[in-house]
């Protein structure tokens, strides 16, 4: 495994840098690709603000426990900082090289203790930053990634020196994609996932206020947060920056009431809690149908496929449920991505694997018949996962019935999806679960007859050819379910 905490090597001279889709919205800094790099440019303000910070007390031990990104300043005779500027810019004065997280998520696509966990982090940062000085001009969510299931803060150019009666800028934006998420699942026991994912912005207060009426508004923190808030921002919408820092100076302000405020945000949150309801994905491992032979068969087959081709740089492990496959592959892979579709399997797995210290398997919560699009502006501020997966090796176990059956998706489509997860020359490892398997028989049953005449193994041999090599395939003793590994050209 690379170590993750240190920026990596740079590269070669001959890579031109590309700027980051989705770094464009603060004009100090802008987030640039040049092979494996990241690299942050900064203008002047911005670099005096990060010396400031890299020469203070509280960011280098941040740095040291891994909470912020890896992050170190190229030297001047750097061929890396020769980044392009747009026209009106008056130029990048220094460049920063940040370590590169292992796969990027999107906070639609975490459960709800990893948003919490998230959120934690980010106000234990920022509770760290002010009494040296400093604050942060973002409170976003997707100002943190993940480390297996350690959150990280990677938007370093968002510290700024903290000016005297000065509110955190970034409130609105933790509210928005942090704290009404975890309110909405705590209080009300909604799903944040398709509110985050519908807006890129996060969760207006305008729409927090009518979900908490009545006895709602009692409930922690939505007076002070929800409510409160949304006024003062609709009394403010008409005064300027400078106005409301001036009134809050007037008014006694002070760098210890903002810690104070920040150790009252941690509290509530702390506070949410959220389990979300069992449902029969739960203990689809103990119910699925498999045998031991057949299960220990199947398990034999995936860690010969994951050894042949040596150790796998990023896997992903597609219907991964429990985890048990993810944590196979783990083993033999820097990374492992377990998408699931089930918020309650995804938040029980993030638990367990946390408490187990895993950094190497990350768990996400995704609908693989409605993955997540590109989003925000231009569709391409935030990639999809179809442009962010790139794997060395796709698990697709137990999922093709799934998607072929149970949400009417053609076979040719779900191979042509499976297959385009990939990374050139990569491997698919696929189980075919025959049509009179249990499984596919009591989705079939729920089907008008003859919906599916498709769906065999011989048209899905005929499918795998068409898309790469079957390298090996393996029929599980029950006789009713076959698995393929197929390099991909």
């Amino acid at each position: 495994m690379p170590d993750l905490g240190r920026p990596p090597r740079p590269a070669p001279l001959d890579v031109d840098p590309r700027p980051e889709p989705g770094s464009f919205r603060d004009p100090a800094n802008r987030i640039f690709h040049a092979g494996d790099d990241v690299l942050r440019a900064l203008d002047r303000t911005a670099a005096a603000d990060w010396r400031a910070l890299a020469a203070s007390s509280f960011f280098p031990p941040l740095l040291t426990a891994g909470k912020v990104c890896g992050t170190e300043e190229l030297p001047a005779e750097s061929p890396l900082r020769e980044l392009p500027t747009a026209p009106e810019s008056p130029g990048w004065v220094t460049v920063l090289r940040h370590e590169r997280v292992p796969f990027v998520s999107h906070p639609y696509e975490w459960s709800f203790a990893m948003l919490r966990d998230a959120a934690l982090l980010h106000l234990e940062i920022l509770r760290a930053a002010l009494p040296a000085g400093f604050t942060t001009k973002d409170g976003s969510a997707y100002n943190l990634q993940w480390r297996g299931t350690e959150p990280v803060f990677i938007d370093v150019g968002s510290f700024t020196p903290l000016r005297d009666g000065e509110p955190w800028a970034g409130y609105r934006q933790f509210c928005q994609t942090l704290l009404y998420p975890l309110m909405l699942g705590a209080h009300l026991g909604l799903a944040f996932q398709p509110w985050l994912r519908a807006q890129v912005d996060g969760i207006e207060p305008e729409q927090m206020g009518p979900l908490f009426r009545g006895v709602r508004r009692l409930l922690p923190g939505v007076l002070t947060h929800v409510h409160l808030h949304g006024s003062v921002q609709r009394r403010s919408a008409a005064t300027s920056t400078a106005d409301v820092r001036a009134q809050l100076r007037d008014a006694g302000y002070t760098r210890e009431l903002a810690v104070a405020t920040v150790r009252g945000l941690e509290k509530l949150v702390r506070r949410l809690d959220h389990q979300p309801a069992a449902t029969h994905w739960v203990d689809y491992q103990h119910t699925c149908g498999y045998s031991g032979d057949d299960r220990a068969g199947k398990e034999r087959f995936v860690v010969a496929a994951l050894s042949a081709a040596g150790r796998r740089r990023l896997v992903l492990d597609l219907g991964a449920n429990d985890g048990r496959y993810a944590r196979l592959a783990a083993r033999h892979a820097d990374y492992v991505v377990a998408v699931e579709q089930d918020p309650a399997v995804v938040d029980r797995l993030y638990r367990t694997l946390r408490g187990e210290d895993e950094r190497h398997v990350l768990p996400l919560v995704m609908d693989l018949a409605d993955p997540s699009p590109g989003g925000g502006w231009r569709g391409i501020e935030r990639a999809s996962f179809a442009a962010r997966a790139n794997a060395d090796t796709v698990l697709a176990l137990a999922l093709v019935h799934h998607l072929a059956i149970g949400r009417n998706v053609p076979l040719p489509e779900v191979l042509t999806c499976l297959a385009g997860l990939a990374a050139p020359g990569g491997r698919l490892v696929v189980e075919f679960v025959h049509p009179d398997d249990p499984m596919a028989a009591r989705l079939l049953a729920n089907k008008p007859d003859g919906i599916f005449p498709d769906y065999r193994r011989d048209a899905f041999e005929t499918l795998l050819a068409e898309h790469g090599t079957v390298e090996d395939r393996l029929e599980l003793p029950s006789g009713t379910r076959t698995l393929y590994r197929v390099a991909l050209p």
